[in-house]
């Protein structure tokens, strides 16, 4: 059975322009970029148009593939509001290898730096520079033979994401192959100064002492049966015991005594019980590695338990925003794709005061199919700032 055929794309199905007026003075600094190679002037059209047309694709529902996004360019509305040309499908994809993702980096870390938490919370301060890291897997078409994964038939690209877990927004971003290693990926997020929380894909013993050398500060966890050698154990305050903290000691080596070498300075190991158990009937705990000596050890537990708000973030951008359905097939552009969705929910962010929800998002669906006036729009808004944001469970 033939599938049905899409409705055509009006100016009536395709609102909220203005919401994007706020990136125009940082897409216009693209405007030049990846212009070098056109020595006739014949380019029509250029990065900021390219990136205005990704976020209009993400904040229009109407708009589900790039030949409708070829087809809104045929709009008067769309050529007037975002400056662009009827432009051919060649064109979309020849963009999505001339202008170079890298440049929509600093455009990503300065909306980010712009989010603050939501409301205060008691561990602000201590956890305040917190970032969790973790990849994605965005599936690929067999044709995509870059896109390594599984094998020729399963093909992937993987987003490395860090995200903010005070703040609730994404910081950084990179994309690789599907087989892309985590590790590597930490190493090119990691910033001096930072601080993150990693799950056990992560874990390397020297990719730890690398990260604290570079003035960096993490919670990692490690295989349950690591071995380290302790130096010092301390004692588990009541907050501690409360949030399942079995143990709490300060290590000089991390590693089996003819593997791991004395460490240049103390690392410390908290083990957390969880609750749970194995089929054997062994208790499952989370070893805990950090070079924070200073952070109380039920800081440590949650900071490690904050660690899923990038799982949660993943599904906001996968499954909400639809950036799994992917618009190129090249790297570039699957990584310019990626960074226009986190600018997409950095916009959402900003203009509610709040991590977006898919609740928020298919209010603006409303807006955007024409479902929803302006004023009512605008009386979700407020409602929904006078409310104060829930704390929820890390």
């Amino acid at each position: 059975m033939a599938a049905p055929k899409k409705a055509p794309v009006t100016d009536r199905t395709l609102r909220g322009f203005k919401y994007l007026r706020m990136l125009g003075p940082l897409l216009r600094r693209l405007h030049e970029a990846g212009t070098d190679r056109d020595r006739a002037g014949h380019r029509e059209l250029f990065y900021d148009q390219y990136a205005a047309l990704l976020l209009l694709y993400y904040f229009s529902p109407i708009l589900t593939s790039l030949r409708g996004l070829q087809q809104a360019t045929a709009l008067e509305a769309v050529r007037r509001r975002l400056g662009v040309r009827p432009t051919s499908l060649g064109s979309l994809s020849e963009a999505a290898r001339v202008f170079d993702a890298a440049l929509l980096q600093g455009i990503v870390a300065e909306l980010a730096d712009r989010a603050r938490p939501a409301s205060p919370r008691d561990e602000a301060e201590a956890l305040r520079e917190l970032t969790a890291l973790d990849g994605s897997l965005l599936p690929a078409l067999p044709r995509m033979a870059w896109a390594l994964w599984q094998d020729e038939r399963h093909r992937a690209a993987k987003m490395h994401v860090g995200f903010a877990v005070l703040r609730g927004v994404p910081t950084a971003a990179t994309v690789t192959v599907g087989s892309g290693s985590e590790r590597q990926q930490w190493r090119r997020l990691a910033r001096p100064g930072g601080f993150y929380v990693v799950d056990r894909g992560y874990a390397d013993y020297g990719l730890f002492q690398e990260l604290h050398d570079a003035g960096c500060s993490f919670v990692a966890r490690v295989q349950d049966n690591a071995a380290f050698e302790a130096q010092e154990r301390r004692p588990t305050p009541a907050a501690a015991r409360r949030v399942g903290v079995a143990r709490d000691v300060v290590i000089r080596r991390l590693g089996a005594p003819h593997h791991g070498r004395l460490l240049p300075q103390p690392f410390r190991v908290v083990v957390v019980a969880t609750g749970r158990r194995r089929p054997d009937g062994t208790a499952v705990e989370l070893v805990l590695v950090t070079d924070r000596l200073d952070l109380p050890a039920d800081l440590v537990a949650l900071a490690y338990r904050y660690r899923w708000s990038v799982e949660l973030f993943f599904r906001w951008l996968k499954c909400v925003l639809g950036c799994r359905h992917l618009l190129s097939e090249c790297l570039n552009g699957v990584t310019i794709q990626v960074y226009m969705a986190l600018i997409a929910s950095l916009v959402i962010s900003l203009w509610v005061g709040r991590k977006p929800t898919k609740r928020t998002y298919e209010m603006i669906c409303f807006y955007l199919s024409g479902w929803a006036s302006e004023a009512e729009m605008l009386a979700y808004l407020e409602a929904l700032r006078a409310k104060p944001p829930p704390l929820g469970k890390p």
